[in-house]
């Protein structure tokens, strides 16, 4: 097999006409690695998130007077923990790693909306009509939102990742 020049960009002692015989990736691949990238964005917004809405739970419960919530501080560390089992298993390819993760993260979201409807006890009724427009004016629901629609993101992504990553099945 003839050597790459640089230079030409093609090897030698072709002329160019061999393309159809070259070796292709798979479109299945190109979307593993497509999916790859997509999903570490997306973690990387939803860790920042985390921290974003953690600080903004603490600074508001400063002000309150009623002091940070050990269940607020858990849910954050357990996001950004599953959020690190997630990484791994995109960076490994391991199935059961994303699985694990699309777990535990589902786990997390539900928990951290929990702590973000507890916190707002003015939540209580839905009769008042006026209520709910002040509703989502509150930073923590808002934030809890955000990460529960982003969660719904990364839930796909990671889906469409674990489908294109297992081998094709057979036909018998």
């Amino acid at each position: 097999m003839h050597q790459r020049n640089a230079a030409s960009g093609r090897p030698t002692g072709t002329d160019g006409s061999d393309f159809s015989y070259r070796m292709v990736v798979d479109s299945r691949y190109q979307k593993v690695a497509k999916t790859k990238l997509v999903l570490r964005k997306l973690f990387i917004l939803q860790a920042a998130l985390l921290v974003i809405g953690l600080f903004l739970q603490i600074f508001l419960s400063t002000q309150e007077d009623s002091g940070p919530c050990e269940l607020d501080i858990a849910a954050a560390a357990f996001g950004l923990v599953s959020l690190i089992i997630g990484e791994l298993g995109r960076r490994r390819s391991q199935v059961g790693l994303l699985r694990f993760f699309m777990v535990v993260s589902s786990f997390d979201a539900v928990l951290w909306m929990y702590c973000a409807v507890r916190r707002n006890s003015k939540l209580g009724t839905a009769e008042n009509p006026s209520h709910w427009q002040g509703v989502f004016e509150l930073p923590e629901i808002v934030s809890a939102l955000l990460g529960l629609l982003l969660h719904m993101f990364i839930l796909g992504y990671t889906i469409h990742l674990i489908r294109n990553m297992s081998p094709p099945k057979r036909a018998s």
